[in-house]
This record gives structure tokens, sequence and C-alpha cells, in this order.
């Protein structure tokens, strides 16, 4: 069995940034490279807590990412070359896109055996 894509996260409150796309049909490779190379920063920076991803056949995803503070997820938003790959999104990659910012209060899940 695989290992969960669940992100482990500490008891609430926290703050999730909820990012929904719909990509473009090329530049697959560009994306990727980049994708990865973003969560190898986020990773490091101060209040990151974790990521769920996910995207479907027709190119739609969903990747939510965990915070511990908004200042946190100011400073990732503003981080150089995360700004660098904003515009790559925007010029290249997505059809479109959301980006909603939500603090959890409460999270339950299915109890661990």
């Amino acid at each position: 069995m695989s290992e969960s894509r669940f992100a482990k996260l500490p008891k609430p409150p926290y703050f999730a940034v909820i990012f929904s796309s719909q990509r473009e049909s090329v530049g697959d490779d560009d994306y990727d490279a980049m994708s990865e190379r973003m969560l190898e920063l986020a990773v490091k920076q101060p209040g990151y807590l974790g990521m769920e991803s996910a995207r479907d056949v027709e190119r739609f995803g969903v990747t939510v990412s965990y915070w511990d503070s908004l200042k946190a997820i100011k400073q990732w938003r503003a981080h150089s070359e995360h700004l660098v790959a904003q515009e790559f999104g925007k010029s290249q990659w997505y059809k479109d896109y959301e980006v909603r910012v939500s603090e959890v209060k409460y999270a339950h899940g299915k109890p661990q055996e």
C-alpha cells in the first residue's frame, strides 16, 4: 500500500490556501519541473505545514497548502521564485484559476488503526 497523500497536520487552528486551476494542454514538462521546484521551496518556508493535490484527466486540479499563519502565506506568495512561477502560470499554464484562503478551525477524519 502506498504512503498516504494526506498532509500530516497539527490540530487547528491553521490556514489553508486552496488553489483551483484549469490547465492549458501545453507545457507539461516545464510545468512539472516548476511544480517540483515550488514544492522544494515551500517545504523550507517558515510556517509551511503540508500540502494535498489532485488533478483529473480533463486537467482540472485542486491544491491545498497549509500554513500556520497569514504572515507565512504572504511571505510565500512574495517569494522571488514563486513570483516567477505565478507569472508563468498566468501567461502559459492556466486557462483559469482561483486562489482562496481560509482559516481551519476544526478538522477530523477517519480514526487511525
